[in-house]
C-alpha cells in the first residue's frame, strides 16, 4: 500500500493571522513553512483585544493556548464622555460564561510568543519578501525577492494589508480612507485611576481615546483625530501636539499621555479596503489582514484572524482535494468577514462623530439603547459558532 504524501502549505506572513495558521494546519496533521519578510519577528502596534470568538475558534480545531498568563481577562468596557463623564458600562461577562471562553487583553509580542509555542518546530524564514508565485498541476511556487523560490502544495497569503499575495491575486487597490489618523503606544505605567484590567473608550468631537491596562504594570492606549485621509497619511507631528489636541480631556487620559515617551508612539492613518470578493486561485488564498482588512471599531482584527486558520484547517480535514477545500474555506468565511467589515466602518464613521448634533445622537443612543439591542450586538461579535 502506498503511503499518503503530507500536502504542504506555504504561509507568507508571521504576524498573529500566519503563526495561527500554522498552528491549526499542523493539529490537523499538514506540514508548513512560514515566510516573513521582516529580518527579525518584532511586533509592532501595542496592546491588542483577543476576543472570545478568536479563542473559541482554535479550540474547535484543538489548538488551546493558555492566553490568562499572558493576557488579562477583559470583563467589561466602559464608555465615557471626553471629559470623563459615564455614558455606558457594558460588561461581556454573562456572554463569555455561555459561550465558554472570555476576552483577553494582551500585548502583540506576548501573543506571537504565545502563538510560536504553539506552532513548535515549524521552519520560518525571516527575511523573505515575496515578488509572486506561480501555480501548476503539482502546487505552487513562491518567488522571493533575493531570487530563491519554495514550493509546496498551497499557498496562504497572510502578509498582512499590504499583502504582496493579495497584490497578484487581486491587482492594484486604492486604500479606503475614512479621514483620520491614529495614534497607539504601550507604555510601563501605573495609576490607581487604571486598575487591573481596566478598558475604557472617551468620546469626544471627531476624537476618541482607548485605555486599557494589559497587566504587567503596562497600559495600551489609542487616540484619534479627525482629519483629511492626505493630511493623516503623512502627519509627522509630536507628543505634545496629540496632548494639545486632548487638551480638557480626562485626567487619566492626559495623565497617561504625558507618562508615555516620545519616541514609543506609533502613528497610522485610519485605512482599511473595500471588500474582496475573490480571496484566491488555484492552490492560493488569503486570509486575516491580507483577504479582508478592516477599521478598528469592533476589536476583531486579531480573533477574525484566528477564525480564519480554524475554519480554514477544518476544510482541508474535510478533503484531500486541496483546492476544492480553499473554496469552499473562503466561501464560509465571505458572509461574516464581510459583515463585520462594514459593521466596523459604520460604527468608526458614528464613533469619530464631529458635529454638536451627532455627537448628541451617538451619546444618547448608546446610553439609553436596551440590554437586549447590545447583547445581541455582542453575540453577532463573539458567538463565532452560531455563524458555521
Amino acid at each position: 500500500m502506498t503511503a499518503t504524501r503530507t500536502r504542504k502549505a506555504l504561509v507568507v506572513g508571521a504576524g498573529i493571522g500566519g503563526l495561527s495558521t500554522a498552528a491549526t494546519l499542523r493539529r490537523v496533521g499538514l506540514d508548513v513553512e512560514i515566510y516573513e519578510r521582516a529580518s527579525e519577528l518584532r511586533p509592532a502596534g501595542g496592546g491588542l483585544s483577543l476576543m472570545t470568538n478568536g479563542v473559541l475558534a482554535l479550540r474547535d480545531v484543538g489548538v488551546e493556548p493558555r492566553f490568562e498568563d499572558s493576557g488579562v481577562v477583559f470583563a467589561k468596557l466602559h464608555f465615557a464622555t471626553r471629559r470623563g463623564r459615564p455614558i455606558r458600562t457594558v460588561s461581556f461577562t454573562e456572554l463569555a460564561d455561555e459561550l465558554g471562553a472570555p476576552s483577553y487583553g494582551i500585548h502583540r509580542a506576548d501573543l506571537q510568543q504565545v502563538l510560536l509555542k504553539e506552532i513548535g518546530d515549524t521552519p520560518i524564514t525571516l527575511g523573505a519578501e515575496v515578488t509572486g508565485f506561480t501555480t501548476g498541476r503539482d502546487g505552487v511556487t513562491v518567488h522571493f525577492k533575493n531570487g530563491e523560490e519554495a514550493h509546496g502544495d498551497f499557498l496562504v497569503g497572510a502578509d498582512g494589508f499590504g499583502s504582496a499575495v493579495r497584490r497578484q491575486i487581486a491587482g492594484a487597490e486604492q486604500p479606503r480612507e475614512p479621514g483620520y489618523v491614529c495614534w497607539l503606544a504601550t507604555p510601563s505605567y501605573e495609576d490607581p485611576r487604571l486598575p487591573h484590567a481596566y478598558v475604557a473608550h472617551y468620546w469626544g468631537r471627531g476624537k476618541r481615546f482607548g485605555i486599557a491596562n494589559i497587566g504587567s504594570g503596562r497600559i495600551y492606549w489609542w487616540g484619534t483625530q479627525n482629519m483629511p485621509a492626505a493630511q493623516a497619511r503623512t502627519w509627522h507631528g509630536g507628543k505634545e501636539d496629540i496632548l494639545r489636541s486632548y487638551a480638557g480631556w480626562a485626567d487619566e487620559v492626559l495623565a497617561v499621555l504625558r507618562a508615555t515617551p516620545e519616541e514609543e508612539i506609533l502613528t497610522v492613518p485610519a485605512q482599511d479596503r473595500p471588500f474582496l470578493e475573490r480571496w484566491g486561485e488555484g492552490p492560493v488564498t488569503l486570509l486575516g489582514d491580507a483577504a479582508h482588512p478592516m477599521l478598528t471599531s469592533v476589536g476583531q482584527g486579531a480573533a477574525l484572524a484566528m477564525e480564519d486558520a480554524a475554519v480554514l484547517a477544518l476544510r482541508l480535514a474535510d478533503t484531500s482535494d486541496t483546492v476544492a477545500a480553499l473554496r469552499a474555506y473562503e466561501d464560509e468565511r465571505r458572509p461574516r468577514t464581510r459583515k463585520l467589515v462594514e459593521l466596523a466602518y459604520s460604527l468608526s464613521k458614528m464613533e469619530q462623530a464631529e458635529r454638536p448634533l451627532q455627537v448628541l445622537a451617538r451619546n444618547s443612543y448608546f446610553r439609553f439603547a436596551s440590554k437586549s439591542a447590545l447583547d445581541q450586538h455582542n453575540r453577532l461579535l463573539l458567538d463565532f459558532r452560531s455563524t458555521r
